[in-house]
């Protein structure tokens, strides 16, 4: 039924583009819309119904993973196959995602076609589906507490590890290790951990370097649990800090705390990044807040909505957002904090509450 109706909601959003009928083959896409997982699938929506398009390494898989969704397996490209479906059913106007299809595979597609329709047969839509997958229903929501929870467990677990001198290899081995025992299918994203004057680094992956004596530790981490995601960011002092460290720590979690409580029903995706980036501003640190205040998280680590600087879109109950500040000083230090943030009725749940972002110095 979960399925059926978010089909339903996907081929409205086609008519709603000037289409009659929909392929699909962005996977994650495909995930959503018919329960299948595995690594090669396109689905048809259309008058005729809807069906999903795999081969024969998944015949067993896709008939189990997609029940009551009529399952073709075929050879060649997923895409091919549910294109040609669809014309045999009168179809005049198929939608694509052009945000996730090649022009190599919309030319595959066309050449599939009778030569009468593949001029004007596809209507090229962004991300039409990814915006429905935007606002998450009681099941998927679920499953995010839960892959949000685990992280949290997971950075309990870490602090006991982090010694100076052991390398942020090390410390990202025993995290991935530990997420892996608990469940999680696989990390969300490559683990960051940023340590001394690498916490300068946005993006500063694991890597050989040694953890100091004293300096911040960032790890940016999140798992893969039932198919959905998390994704948070603690940052962590190792020896005794300087009063500039301690300041610009709680600049970034005052600014944190204030993008959180931005999340609302109908707050502006710019309006929450600007509730974050003006305590920055005021503490004459935005200059170093180099990136975005957030994003969208779901089955994929970045989805829609974008927490940034004049973002129109506005919030929507069901939508899970991360809020994570940062401050860079290159040569220095950095400073990031992030929670996952659910969007309520009335207001927001913190995801990743059960980690707190009080100051820890180790």
């Amino acid at each position: 039924m979960q399925h059926r109706l978010r089909r339903r909601a996907a081929l409205e959003a086609a008519k709603g583009a000037g289409a009659d009928s929909l392929v699909v083959t962005h996977l994650p896409d495909v995930r959503w819309l018919s329960g299948f997982t595995g690594s090669s699938g396109a689905v048809a929506l259309g008058r005729n119904g809807a069906a999903l398009f795999t081969d024969g390494r998944y015949t067993t898989q896709a008939k189990a993973e997609a029940a009551g969704l009529k399952v073709i397996i075929g050879k060649g490209s997923p895409g091919v196959q549910a294109a040609t479906w669809l014309t045999e059913y009168k179809t005049k106007r198929c939608a694509f995602d052009a945000a996730n299809t090649t022009v190599a595979g919309l030319e595959a597609m066309r050449k599939a076609l009778p030569a009468g329709q593949r001029r004007s047969f596809f209507a090229a839509t962004q991300g039409l589906v990814a915006r429905l997958r935007e606002v998450k229903d009681a099941d998927e929501t679920a499953r995010m507490r839960r892959a949000a929870k685990l992280g949290c467990k997971l950075f309990e677990g870490v602090l006991t590890n982090l010694s100076a001198g052991e390398t942020e290899n090390e410390i990202a081995l025993v995290m991935e290790l530990e997420a892996r025992r608990a469940g999680a299918e696989a990390m969300s994203f490559e683990t960051i951990v940023a340590s001394g004057k690498r916490s300068a680094l946005p993006h500063g992956r694991a890597s050989a370097a040694k953890l100091p004596h004293r300096g911040f530790v960032t790890l940016d981490f999140g798992v893969i649990l039932d198919g959905y995601c998390s994704d948070m960011t603690r940052t962590v002092h190792m020896g005794k800090a300087t009063a500039r460290e301690w300041d610009v720590y709680h600049s970034v979690l005052e600014a944190q705390q204030a993008g959180v409580a931005a999340v609302v029903p109908g707050a502006r995706c710019g309006d929450v990044d600007e509730g974050a980036r003006s305590v920055l501003r005021k503490a004459k640190l935005e200059r170093w807040f180099t990136h975005s205040t957030g994003h969208g998280v779901g089955l994929e680590i970045h989805e829609g909505p974008r927490i940034a600087a004049k973002q129109e879109q506005v919030l929507e109950p069901g939508m899970v957002v991360t809020i994570e500040p940062g401050v860079y000083l290159p040569g220095e230090f950095g400073v990031r904090i992030e929670d996952m943030v659910l969007v309520t009725e009335r207001g927001h749940e913190v995801l990743t509450k059960a980690s707190p972002k009080v100051w820890i110095e180790l």
